[in-house]
């Protein structure tokens, strides 16, 4: 014989028909979830998690979420050195279509057991992780400066994983990689014609350093840079990697990375001099 009852609690209480799958839980949005959504998410299809740390990492990194008051300021650098200047040069869509589907923000640094720093890294073309936001501060240009060449550098991987390069840009200083990278001075590397001693890890590094440098400095000092190198030979090589960068954005992209390089350093200096 079948019976049909009702489900009670034990004091009685009848209990919901409300259905927690259904929206009946209320889920009260901050100002930060907001600026989250109408910046990044409802634009552009990109999630931005803070809250926690994701399984993506090894068991072994001590890691941590950003301090929650890090993290708008941080996604406003974001949005004004990356996304603005690139939705000005290429248009909404280019973002749209061209732009990771998660952006994920660390509180700390990650350290690597060569005793190196990840300052951020692109995983296949769909997330982009940045490290150490619970430093940022302003007031300290340089180091600034620094995150700005880190969102750069990891947003190149991501276009470069979209449409490659030509392998013509790995033939300009073949022999010269290693993995032992970290054991070069600036000046070396510039001298063997690596913009930093971290493009001489491979040409996928390298690229990704010539871009960000580019993107990280006003035309004045990155022609500065290149023009105080001392060897002939590593200068020639830096003013051919940086042609054939120009290139591959303008040919692939119908992107001038000098217009965008002026965009971006005076959103810098907003960003700088607020």
């Amino acid at each position: 014989m079948l019976s049909l009852t009702a489900c009670k609690r034990d004091n009685g209480d009848e209990l919901s028909d409300k259905s927690i799958f259904d929206g009946g839980h209320q889920y009260s949005q901050t100002t930060l979830d907001r600026f989250i959504y109408n910046n990044f998410q409802r634009p552009y299809n990109i999630a931005v998690t803070y809250k926690w740390i994701d399984a993506d990492f090894e068991q072994n990194k001590f890691l941590y979420p950003p301090t929650r008051e890090k993290v708008q300021p941080m996604l406003e650098i974001v949005k004004k050195v990356w996304i603005d200047p690139y939705v000005e040069v290429a248009g909404a869509d280019f973002i749209k279509t061209v732009a990771p589907r998660q952006i994920s923000l660390i509180g700390g640094y990650n350290r690597n057991t060569d005793g190196t720093i990840t300052l951020g890294f692109a995983d296949s073309g769909m997330k982009i992780t940045l490290f150490n936001v619970d430093q940022l501060d302003i007031t300290q240009q340089q180091a600034t400066r620094q995150y700005f060449h880190t969102i750069q550098h990891e947003y190149c991987h991501i276009i470069n994983q979209h449409k490659p390069y030509s392998d013509e840009y790995r033939k300009i200083t073949p022999s010269d990689y290693t993995a032992q990278w970290f054991n070069v001075k600036d000046v070396d590397a510039l001298n063997k014609g690596f913009i930093t001693p971290y493009a001489m890890a491979n040409d996928i590094e390298d690229f990704a350093e010539m871009t960000s440098a580019i993107l990280s400095m006003s035309k004045a000092q990155f022609d500065a840079k290149i023009n105080a190198v001392t060897n002939a030979n590593g200068k020639a090589a830096l003013r051919s990697k940086e042609k054939m960068v120009a290139e591959y954005f303008k040919s692939e992209w119908n992107i001038d990375i000098y217009q965008l390089q002026d965009l971006v350093e005076r959103r810098m200096l907003e960003v700088l001099n607020p």
